[in-house]
């Protein structure tokens, strides 16, 4: 009953937007009644954190695994593995990263964004501390991360949603170069 009403949730969202969708309409599309809908949630905004708690956690699986697997590779690779990875799963949410970007409040969001960017980022600092010996300056492995991963966040939401006249392989490249311009180190 719970999947029926966030895949009913996730369709009325996409369809009618934030604003427009009601604990009603969700009933309606997941094919049961409001009451029945109340007995799982409490309103439309538990609905909606639910669906959106859905996909941050697919996302962060997604990416984390792929910076998980690739640890011991160099910076280029890793990076390059691990962006890929990101644009494969914005670009086959692109619909709903728009809702959940453009259309839901922030306040709304802002844990769950954190809570993702925590979690690749202390995957990131724990990468960039296993080859701090590497390092030619000082560089705290947390703060770096945080750098990197908030750069790496904003950009590939962007070009997922703006859509500029870049193709992929020069967009992953562009971002490769940032990163491994930053810490040069970790290609070793």
């Amino acid at each position: 009953m719970v999947d029926r009403i966030l895949e009913g949730g996730r369709a009325v969202l996409l369809r009618d937007g934030h604003d427009a969708t009601s604990t009603n309409r969700i009933a309606a599309e997941a094919g049961i009644s409001p009451g029945s809908l109340y007995q799982y949630f409490e309103n439309k905004e538990t609905v909606i954190a639910a669906i959106v708690d859905r996909y941050s956690d697919d996302l962060s699986e997604r990416v984390a695994a792929s910076l998980a697997d690739r640890f011991d590779e160099s910076g280029r690779e890793m990076v390059r593995a691990t962006l890929n990875a990101l644009i494969d799963a914005l670009e086959e949410n692109a619909e709903f990263l728009r809702v959940v970007t453009d259309d839901i409040p922030r306040r709304e969001n802002r844990a769950r964004a954190e809570a993702l960017e925590d979690r690749i980022g202390g995957l990131m600092s724990a990468y960039i501390a296993a080859r701090r010996a590497n390092l030619r300056r000082e560089v705290t492995p947390s703060t770096a991360a945080w750098i990197v991963v908030r750069a790496i966040e904003n950009l590939t939401v962007r070009y997922i949603l703006d859509r500029p006249p870049i193709d992929r392989a020069t967009f992953v490249s562009e971002l490769e170069q940032l990163v491994t311009g930053y810490l040069p180190e970790l290609d070793t």
